[in-house]
Formats: C-alpha cells, structure tokens, sequence
C-alpha cells in the first residue's frame, strides 16, 4: 500500500495550522494595547493619504516635510481640542455647581408663548415648564443641590476618560506619521497579501475598502467640521460664553455620531433662564437649521467618496458605532463593503455560463 505524501500528511497540516493560529493570536495579545490606536491610524493615513501626496508635491516632494505638517495638523485638530475641553472641564466643575445654585435661586422665566404652538409636544413642553416657573426658588435650589455632588464627581469621572482618550490619540498621531513615512511600502505589502489570498478580487476588496474609508471620513469628519463652524458662528453672534471650547466639543460630539445639538439647544436653554427671549429664539432657530444640515451635507459626501449603495454605507456607520465603539464608524463600513464586494463577485460568477469565464 502506497504511503501519502508528505504534503497530505494531516498529522503535519494539522499542527502547522495551530502552530500558525497560536502564532497569530500571541501576537495580537502582544499587540493588544496598541491595537486601537493602530486602527485609528490605519483609518485616518487612507482617508487622507491623497491630501498627504498633494501636499508632499506642493512641498518640493520632501517626504519628511510633509509628514512634519500632517502631524502638527493632526495635533491642531484632533489633540488640541481634546486637551483644551479636559483642562476646561477640570477647572470649571465648581463653576457648574455655583451657576446651578444661582440659577435655581434666580428662578425659571415661564415659558414663551411659541412653545405651546409646536406640533406635538408644544403643550406638553409649556406644561412642564410653566410647572417649573412656577416653583418657588428656593424649593428650587433644595431639590437641585442633592444632584450636584453627583454631577461634580461625574465632570470629573468624564475628565479622566478624555485623558485616557488624549493618550490614545497622542499614539494614533505617532503611528500616522510612521504609516505616512512607510506609506508606499505598507500599501504594497497589503496589496501583495491580499492578492495571495484571493487574487485580483482580493486586490479589489482592498481598493474598495480603500474607497469606503475615505468616503465615511469625508461625509462624517467633513460634515463634522462644517456643523460646528456654523454652530460655532451662532453661539459668538448670540453672545455665548466659551465659544471656542464649545466648538470644539461641537466637532468631537459630530465625529461620534451624536451631532452638535446638546451644545446648541443648552445654548438656548442658557440664553432663555438668563432672560436673552430674542437672542434664545435667534439660537434656537439657528440650532434647528444646524442638526437638520447634515441629513442634506453627509449623503452627497460620503456618495461622492465611493462607489457602493448609500444605504450600505450608512447602515455601517451606525451598525459599526453600536458594535465597536467610536473606530466602528469606519470599520463597519469596511465590512459591509468587502462582504458586499465578495458576494457580488460571488453571484456573478456562478451566474456565468460555462465556458465563458
């Protein structure tokens, strides 16, 4: 009876594959700390990459300039707000106590008569806050101070993860510029993996995954920036303090998907209990306007940066947000566009006649 060969043998096969595997998830536990900051690199060097090639060519092709002011850029926009609102939350969380004592011994304003003429919930609304005017200010200020320890230790609980949060974005920076340096030959490596894998439909997974980033960025970061500037526009012509800081947090509340109506509508509420009806109507317009702008602005974006179904790109958005935390945002869409991608290819090739391939 003839022996297999050696390259049947299941004995070997078998342990080379879980001497792989073991090898595989020894180093992703070895990289474990480093992962997410990894992954946000990864996203943020794909998404930017062709503003990265048209600034090294402006910049007479020097590479290493072009990295220096990538990464001073990444410091500005994504580090810089983010140290900015943690020192700002850590030196006013006695101002949130003493403001909210004052404005619950000053008193509610009863409502505008507006309120009441919302569809839906006007009545409601005016109810409640005549109920709440109503309320005698120092039986006001009883019922609030109970909650103001809690809400000191909660500024503080938020401050120290926006702290953990700036570490990880001061490593997502270090890593871009690695990735920037390196970017050709990183790119070069994954196309060549991906190829060994599944051939030419391998290399299209790649690109289109490519594409896919780049258009979340561009719908969400764009939309992101463009919310808050405006935002940031209505909060100096209406006299809000802090506008700077509160832009600031305006984009960062955009990026994660929540948008920039808690500091618009906290802006009206802050300008109607300081006794500013004209200035809290003009907000409260100017907020409304603002939230609905990006049902118009994120869809033409994010259509103009890849070539796939918008409602696939839209689903990962949101579906990769719920499952992975904020990095979802682009890894969803990612995943949704290579299984799209696959299965297309897929059906189309059994569909095929035979002798036609």
């Amino acid at each position: 009876m003839n022996q297999p060969p050696p390259s049947w043998d299941l004995t070997r096969i078998l342990l080379s594959v879980v001497a792989i595997g073991g090898l595989i998830g020894a180093s992703f536990w070895v990289l474990r700390p480093f992962l997410p900051a990894v992954v946000w690199a990864t996203m943020v060097v794909v998404a930017t990459w062709p503003a990265f090639r048209a600034m090294q060519a402006r910049l007479w092709g020097r590479r290493v300039l072009a990295v220096t002011v990538m990464t001073v850029l990444m410091l500005t926009i994504l580090a810089a707000p983010l140290t900015m609102t943690v020192i700002a939350i850590v030196e006013r969380a006695d101002d949130v106590v003493a403001w909210s004592r004052a404005m619950a011994a000053r008193g509610v304003p009863a409502p505008p008569e507006w309120v009441a003429n919302f569809p839906l919930v006007g009545r409601r609304i005016a109810a409640e806050w005549r109920q709440l005017a109503a309320t005698p200010p120092e039986d006001l200020a009883r019922q609030v101070t109970p909650y103001l320890a809690g809400v000191v230790g909660w500024v503080i609980a938020q401050a120290g993860g926006l702290g953990a949060l700036l570490v990880q974005f001061l490593l997502t920076v270090a890593v871009s510029a690695m990735l920037y340096a390196q970017g050709e030959t990183a790119a070069a490596g994954l196309l060549a993996f991906a190829r060994r894998l599944g051939g030419e439909q391998g290399t299209r997974v790649v690109i289109l995954s490519a594409g896919a980033i780049r258009a979340v960025a561009l719908g969400i970061v764009v939309t992101a920036l463009v919310q808050s500037a405006i935002g940031g526009i209505g909060l100096a012509v209406t006299g809000v303090p802090h506008t700077l800081l509160l832009t600031s947090l305006m984009v960062m509340l955009g990026v994660a998907q929540i948008g920039p109506w808690p500091v618009l509508f906290g802006a009206v509420v802050w300008l109607y209990m300081s006794g500013q009806t004209f200035w809290g109507t003009v907000m409260l317009v100017w907020a409304i306007l603002t939230t609905s702008l990006d049902n118009i602005l994120r869809p033409i974006l994010i259509k103009r940066g890849a070539d796939l179904p918008l409602v696939l790109i839209l689903a990962g958005v949101l579906g990769g947000l719920l499952a992975f935390g904020l990095v979802g945002l682009f890894v969803g869409p990612v995943i949704l566009a290579v299984t799209y991608t696959l299965l297309v290819a897929w059906v189309d090739d059994t569909e095929s006649p035979a002798g036609v391939r």
